[in-house]
């Protein structure tokens, strides 16, 4: 089994990195080939929106980390992406990956129906945010993040098995044993 893990974080050693770190490595002692794909490291144009990969299945821009982010998901069994909330969304180069790879993420019939192309595989998403709880959930913040990304995560194909959100940040940075516990558990959902 392939896990492809997503951060989409900037902060190398932050709550999402650690997150991450965990379920990767449960993931991999229950004996899954993990890969990590760091967004903020990608180097990846902007879209121009001129919906031609919608036709030709691929992006009229020149190659760059987009496409190469995109085969690694067509190859994983199963996805798990982390995010901090910025606005109450992922942040924008996360955002930027998945508009490059809209074609390969999703097609489309004859009539234009949208067709998931990751049928069967599993998803799971980690988010942050400093707003502390339950605000976090009232004001859409760390929700915010989990439901933008469990919706291209839908329209793509994937089964949502987990979602994971620690909300306080700010006067709580540190994850707790009950964090960890979380993280290490949703890996065998994946499984």
């Amino acid at each position: 089994m392939k896990v492809l893990i997503i951060n989409g974080s900037p902060r190398k050693q932050g709550n999402i990195s650690k997150m991450l770190d965990l379920i990767g490595k449960e993931v991999e002692a229950c004996g899954a080939e993990v890969s990590t794909l760091r967004v903020n490291d990608l180097e990846i144009h902007p879209c121009m929106g001129c919906m031609s990969c919608r036709d030709k299945l691929q992006c009229c821009l020149p190659e760059d980390d987009a496409q190469r982010a995109l085969k690694q998901i067509v190859e994983a069994d199963a996805l798990v992406i982390g995010a901090p909330c910025y606005w109450g969304n992922m942040p924008g180069q996360l955002k930027l990956l998945f508009d490059r790879i809209v074609y390969g993420m999703m097609g489309e019939n004859s009539r234009e129906i949208p067709v998931p192309l990751h049928k069967g595989k599993k998803a799971v998403v980690v988010s942050t945010c400093t707003t502390p709880y339950p605000f976090n959930i009232f004001f859409n913040q760390s929700r915010g993040v989990v439901r933008a990304l469990k919706e291209i995560l839908k329209w793509s194909g994937f089964k949502m098995v987990a979602t994971l959100e620690k909300a306080g940040t700010k006067r709580h940075p540190a994850l707790t044993k009950r964090e960890e516990t979380r993280c290490r558990k949703i890996a065998y959902r994946l499984i």
